[in-house]
């Protein structure tokens, strides 16, 4: 997976390659879905929702460029997938997930796995964290309409933020860099995800069901 998925495709930086090596994705995955563990897709893990395609959970941690010393927040934590490979990069990882029975079995694996610097959190994950703010680093595996303000606000200075972008069907992914008081957007690809629920980002009434693709580009 990592040679032929990730660094045939541009991935280059050495701890985030060994981290991707390291994580064991189909752990993550309900045990019907797990003979695509490796696929360069994303699968769906219930709930209506889906665990990221290996190809976008690197590109997202890469862009972020994770130090061993930084505070990382994730909003989704989904399977807790994308979790754990941060959480091989960071010193602490701290996971808002607003779907209870996805954060309870997330907990469960990474507990099994042994990752010691994780907290996860039920909640609305737009709000962010203000309790633990700042932080060095902020991704968000899922959509929003706009960037969410409290997010922005809980980036630290010289931190990194990366956000999918734009309405339900397609979004920019943007990696915004928080330089000098200023926040410095630029696009990074093209990109679908599951929609960020919450009061900084879409409305339960404003997604259907058919709203369910996460986590792959768009060539």
């Amino acid at each position: 997976m990592v040679a032929e998925q990730l660094v045939k495709r541009g991935i280059r930086d050495p701890r985030v390659i060994a981290a991707m090596e390291k994580v064991p994705r189909h752990l993550f995955l309900p045990e019907p879905m797990r003979d695509r563990s490796y696929d360069d897709r994303p699968c769906p893990i219930g709930c209506g929702q889906t665990i990221s395609q290996p190809y976008m959970v690197a590109f997202m941690t890469e862009l972020l460029a994770i130090q061993s010393t930084d505070k990382v927040l994730e909003i989704g934590t989904g399977s807790g997938y994308q979790t754990a490979v941060l959480a091989e990069l960071a010193r602490s990882v701290y996971s808002i997930e607003r779907i209870g029975e996805l954060s309870h079995r997330a907990e469960e694996v990474l507990t099994e796995l042994g990752y010691r610097n994780v907290t996860l959190k039920v909640g609305d994950g737009s709000e962010g964290w203000f309790e633990e703010a700042p932080f060095d680093a902020i991704l968000v595996a899922a959509s929003a309409p706009l960037l969410p303000e409290p997010l922005l606000l809980q980036l630290k200075e010289g931190g990194r933020f990366v956000i999918p972008v734009g309405d339900l069907r397609q979004q920019k992914l943007i990696l915004v860099c928080r330089e000098k008081g200023r926040s410095i957007a630029r696009e990074a690809a093209r990109c679908i995800f599951v929609p960020l629920i919450g009061s900084h980002g879409w409305r339960d009434g404003e997604v259907s069901s058919d709203d369910d693709g996460e986590g792959f580009p768009l060539s």
